[in-house]
């Protein structure tokens, strides 16, 4: 008698259980201070959003964590420019744990905290968890992209702003996703530079989805969201270039008003608008300020990939060999950069941020 033919997991090697949202909160749990700082912080962006909070608010910080302690460092300098910055800028810490790969490579500290391709997932939602959290303690509120639809159950509670990259805007999982995330969300414009498929992204979010993920006992369930009515654009250039000057700004408000989502911008200081030259973002940050001296009433946010020291390095099978505070994915502006750049940013805005009308 013939066998039945097997006829479903053929490429799939093995299957590991993992901890719950629920069990991972409880072993990493949140304190009151981090709870308040959160809510706090995601109420100041909303209110600049809504325009009812005249500060810009700036993403900022590696473009990915691969070293915790170095996060910390970053984190704790960090703060004391934000407090510096406050009448002006809401400094906001870029904590990506999830990279996108075109082809392949190091998937983030959440899939390989080890860096050593050993993917041990659940130590590195413990380590990611906690990083937001002591992050949150020492005072800044965090930003990461939400890249994977299961991994915001164990970490959305602790993230103040997300972001939807160019290669995900597209995704209907990715926009009903986020139509149920807590926080405000960005959605960067397709890879092309083109606006369409954010514009549709945005439409999409701010609606109600259901659609199924897990809960926080992690059974697999049927997501009802009532629409996240806090996406916005995000502007990172494309294959045609940069997208960031006054007459793409004009052309995306007039996109935002044709579709009647509210005219909040963000651009993104580094990919394709620094034409991957990191170096270039205090130019972008220099062109962003003039426009909004200049009358521009839109501009609401920016993203700058900055680390402790400069550029990036490849990840090495001796890990000893890695360089401190040094990005392993794209290459990032150094410390001392990003404080200038910003300190001269908030100089300039002082007194015209108050004076802009925004809806």
């Amino acid at each position: 008698m013939m066998k039945d033919p097997v006829v479903e997991n053929l490429n799939v090697k093995s299957q590991e259980i993992l901890i719950t949202p629920q069990q991972l909160k409880a072993e990493v749990p949140m304190s009151s201070t981090a709870r308040q700082l959160i809510a706090e912080s995601r109420e100041v962006i909303r209110n600049i959003l809504d325009g009812k909070d005249h500060r810009m608010f700036i993403v900022v910080g590696p473009c990915s964590i691969h070293d915790v302690d170095a996060a910390i460092d970053y984190a704790q300098r960090l703060k004391k420019l934000a407090d510096e910055v406050a009448d002006t800028l809401y400094i906001v810490m870029r904590v990506y744990f999830e990279k996108p790969r075109t082809t392949v490579g190091w998937k983030g500290l959440i899939n390989d905290p080890h860096l050593n391709d050993t993917f041990k997932i659940q130590q590195g939602l413990h380590i990611g968890r906690k990083l937001l959290l002591d992050i949150a303690e020492i005072g800044l509120p965090t930003s990461t992209e939400a890249l994977d639809p299961i991994s915001p159950q164990y970490m959305q509670d602790a993230i103040t702003w997300s972001a939807i990259g160019a290669r995900t805007t597209e995704s209907q999982t990715h926009r009903e996703m986020a139509s149920g995330l807590s926080s405000g969300v960005g959605f960067k414009n397709g890879t092309d530079g083109g606006l369409a498929v954010a514009m549709n992204a945005l439409n999409s979010a701010s609606n109600p989805h259901r659609f199924l993920g897990i809960n926080n006992q992690g059974q697999v369930s049927i997501i009802h969201t009532s629409g996240n009515p806090y996406a916005h654009i995000v502007l990172r250039g494309g294959s045609n270039g940069p997208n960031y000057d006054a007459a793409h700004i004009s052309q995306c408000e007039q996109q935002l008003a044709k579709f009647n989502i509210p005219e909040n911008i963000m651009v993104d200081c580094s990919h394709a608008n620094s034409s991957k030259k990191p170096e270039l973002q205090p130019l972008v940050m220099d062109n962003i300020t003039t426009q909004i001296v200049e009358g521009n009433n839109s501009i609401v946010a920016l993203m700058i990939e900055s680390n402790i020291n400069e550029g990036n390095q490849s990840i090495p099978e001796d890990l000893s060999q890695l360089a401190y505070g040094v990005s392993v994915t794209d290459a990032c502006i150094d410390w001392d950069t990003t404080e200038q750049a910003i300190r001269a940013m908030r100089d300039k805005l002082k007194q015209r941020l108050p004076q802009r009308e925004r809806a």
